[in-house]
């Protein structure tokens, strides 16, 4: 009776998720595609949930408190059965390209077809928590962004990293100050000359309080530069904005950025890291003018990762590593990074150690980050994030 009741209570929860859903299906409401054949058509995560739901196992144990949560035993031939990637972003932005193309590629190299759907909203915690909620038998993954490691602070929702096991971390898509390209600013000492001269009045764009470019602005005032921020709705609007003159700066990802940087519509001033960029060498980092940035900037601002359930069977967890880690050895990937611009954190952070060290640094600097300056709703002290030096 129990596990009826179970089965039950998580069908309901399924199909109340997905009205969360970003459809990006295509107009004629064709068939589900794998991520190897089209970006446009997609099923629902409640759709691709159910294909060989009769074959689940017995249930594993009770949630604290609540409802049962299956579990599918250990297998040696897993995956036996199609995957569902949840993106818990709209279609076409940098989670969704990165999490496609690691798609296409794992299919190659498990044999099973790697669904993806889009499961938008919430700064990514609807879909993320639609996967925290699913059995962690490894048929329902997560590519998510580093707002995961703010959740909490930000007082969006209760999940964090460590409600996931960490596959890998995939690339950080790095930052780049620009202005427009009749700006009056050529260097990024220039621009910082200016901020000091004018405090407050110099204007900077970002997507919103909490996301990365938001982060930049708070780095800047934690080292004496007042800006007056603007929140756009996306980073394309807060990059067009700097390039149609409303606003003086911005930090947009280098994926979105290139082609505006060929055309000559903005002046690329500075990485808004510690090192430059092979692919554009000729950017300087941000720290070769503000030395004392270098704390701040010795990490990803946007981080990709892959993650599963912290309770999903060590040996499946062993073959998803092992398939993502032939991934990062196939051409494919890896021209399709280079060609991007990303950084490799893959390959900085691949051990558990390196791994574990690395988002928990991440957490100190940024959440510490936001909560000093009045960002961020809760103090990390209370989730154990402990502020870096002490």
């Amino acid at each position: 009776m129990r596990r009826l009741l179970s089965a039950g209570l998580a069908a309901v929860m399924a199909l109340s998720m997905t009205g969360c859903t970003v459809s990006t299906s295509s107009k004629d409401g064709g068939a589900p595609t794998t991520a190897a054949q089209t970006a446009a058509a997609q099923t629902t995560a409640a759709e691709a949930q159910s294909e060989g739901g009769a074959a689940e196992s017995q249930a594993a144990g009770e949630t604290k408190g609540e409802e049962t949560k299956e579990t599918q035993a250990p297998a040696t031939d897993y995956p036996t059965k199609p995957i569902t990637m949840i993106i818990p972003y709209g279609a076409g932005g940098t989670t969704d390209v990165y999490g496609r193309k690691l798609a296409a590629l794992l299919e190659k190299q498990l044999g099973q077809s790697v669904t993806v759907t889009n499961q938008g909203g919430a700064s990514g915690s609807i879909g993320s928590q639609f996967v925290k909620e699913q059995p962690s038998d490894g048929y329902t993954v997560l590519v998510c962004a580093e707002t995961m490691g703010t959740y909490r602070t930000l007082n969006v929702c209760d999940l964090g990293y460590d409600d996931f096991t960490v596959i890998s971390p995939l690339v950080g898509d790095p930052k780049v100050l620009v202005v427009g390209k009749d700006s009056p600013y050529n260097t990024l000492e220039e621009l910082l000359n200016a901020i000091k001269e004018n405090p407050g009045k110099i204007t900077m764009s970002h997507s919103g309080p909490g996301g990365s470019g938001h982060n930049q602005g708070l780095v800047l005032k934690e080292l004496g530069y007042e800006v007056s921020m603007t929140s756009f709705d996306s980073g394309n609007d807060a990059l067009l904005g700097v390039i149609g003159g409303q606003v003086d700066f911005t930090n947009p990802n280098i994926s979105t950025l290139q082609g505006y940087i060929a055309s000559g519509e903005v002046k690329p001033l500075a990485v808004f890291a510690s090192e430059r960029m092979e692919a554009y060498p000729d950017i300087p980092a941000f720290t070769e003018t503000l030395p004392e940035a270098e704390k701040y900037l010795d990490l990803p601002y946007t981080l990709l990762t892959f993650v599963v359930n912290n309770d999903t069977p060590d040996d499946v967890v062993a073959v998803l590593k092992d398939a993502t880690q032939k991934v990062f050895q196939d051409e494919e990937w890896i021209t399709f990074v280079e060609e991007n611009a990303a950084d490799k954190v893959y390959e900085k952070y691949a051990d558990a150690d390196a791994m574990n060290e690395f988002y928990g640094r991440w957490q100190s600097v940024i959440c510490w980050l936001q909560y000093d300056n009045g960002v961020a709703e809760k103090s990390p002290e209370e989730f154990g994030i402990e502020r870096i030096g002490e």
